[in-house]
């Protein structure tokens, strides 16, 4: 397993940018489907993006394509959300998650709520953000 530490959230105002981070230890990541989840308050939690480790294939939930794009410095070990032209509704507690799958294993399942075993994600703690009008 994998051990995560988010930062970057803020409050600021709509339309702004911003960028959240994900720094990752433990397990090798070549075998995993990363991406950030988002958590209104007193909703369900969803995947927002995703992509494998190793692989080109990036999905995005319909809410947020073409203003938010997730990135993978894996020499680092970094997993990047960044997020542009941000509304009121982004508003959330932002979670970076690993999910291990296979080598062919696709990640689009990752896009809305958490469907896998439990067992194969590592979250980490949370970061918020806060976007008003």
């Amino acid at each position: 397993q994998v051990q995560l530490v988010e930062s970057g959230g803020v409050s600021l105002q709509a339309g702004g940018s911003l960028g959240l981070s994900c720094a990752v230890s433990g397990d090798t990541i070549n075998t995993y489907c990363a991406g950030w989840y988002r958590q209104p308050l007193g909703k369900q939690r969803e995947g927002v993006a995703s992509r494998r480790t190793r692989g080109d294939n990036i999905y995005y939930a319909d809410s947020v394509k073409g203003r938010f794009t997730v990135s993978l410095d894996e020499a680092k070990r970094m997993l990047y959300l960044q997020m542009n032209s941000l509304k009121p509704e982004d508003t959330a507690m932002y979670y970076c998650a690993f999910r291990r799958t296979s080598a062919g294993g696709s990640c689009l399942g990752d896009i809305g709520p958490p469907q896998g075993p439990q067992h194969l994600y590592s979250w980490g703690q949370g970061t918020q953000v806060n976007v008003s009008v």
